[in-house]
């Protein structure tokens, strides 16, 4: 793993064992941060992305299966390890169906640890590499039909996701309304609908408003760019 894909969420509620992982992944070179519970769990895993999220099955609020499966459900498809002294094939296996990359029984050996990361950690950043969509700090999830800027969420519509996934596959070049109306509703021109302005306004207020700096760009009388600065 490299460069942001060493950020790693440590899910834990045990003081002893959270401080050993936090203090042995840091050593290791990740980037790490730590939930001591599911609320928190479920609040870090939406706002940030991660390369692996370990998890504990036994958690002092929400358990570690149903954190699981509220993230999937989400649209987060970070990998996850579970980590958890429920070490019988049930358990396994309810953790794996749950949403679950990997199973770690405790005690375990630290450098398996590392090996089991760094594994899901390849697979992630490969995933990601096919998956996801970046212009600056906008991330389009190809497969969970999600986009985030600076890893805060924008809810978009069926229509303005396709919308604007269109505008970032074809980022830094001029897109027509025509092609726009083609290409995401398809449909042929009719110069007598604002339907493209309806939801280029839509997707610019939600993509757009309240960041560092604009992405959708208007070319007054052809149509609309994508781009970030620099």
């Amino acid at each position: 793993m490299t460069g942001a894909h060493r950020r790693i969420l440590v899910v834990e509620d045990d003081p002893e064992t959270a401080g050993q992982l936090v203090e042995e992944l840091t050593t290791s070179g990740y980037d790490v941060d730590l939930a001591a519970n599911g609320r928190e769990a479920l609040s870090q895993g939406a706002a940030r992305d991660y390369a692996v999220i370990t998890i504990d099955r036994m958690l002092p609020d929400i358990d570690g299966v149903t954190v699981m499966r509220q993230m999937r459900d989400d649209g987060i498809a970070v990998p996850f390890l579970i980590i958890s002294a429920l070490g019988e094939v049930d358990d396994r296996v309810r953790g794996l169906r749950a949403g679950g990359d990997d199973y770690l029984v405790k005690p375990f050996s630290f450098v398996e640890l590392l090996a089991r990361l760094e594994a899901l950690g390849r697979r992630s950043e490969t995933v990601a590499k096919e998956t996801i969509l970046r212009v600056g700090d906008l991330a389009v999830d190809l497969i969970a039909r999600t986009a985030s800027r600076r890893g805060r969420k924008i809810p978009l519509l069926p229509k303005e996701f396709q919308l604007l996934e269109y505008l970032v596959r074809n980022e830094g070049r001029v897109v027509s309304r025509a092609m726009l109306l083609q290409h995401v509703w398809d449909l042929h021109f009719d110069p007598s609908t604002n339907i493209i302005d309806v939801y280029v306004g839509r997707v610019r207020r939600k993509v757009d408003d309240q960041q560092a700096y604009p992405l959708i760009h208007t070319i007054r009388g052809i149509g609309y760019c994508l781009r970030a600065p620099g």
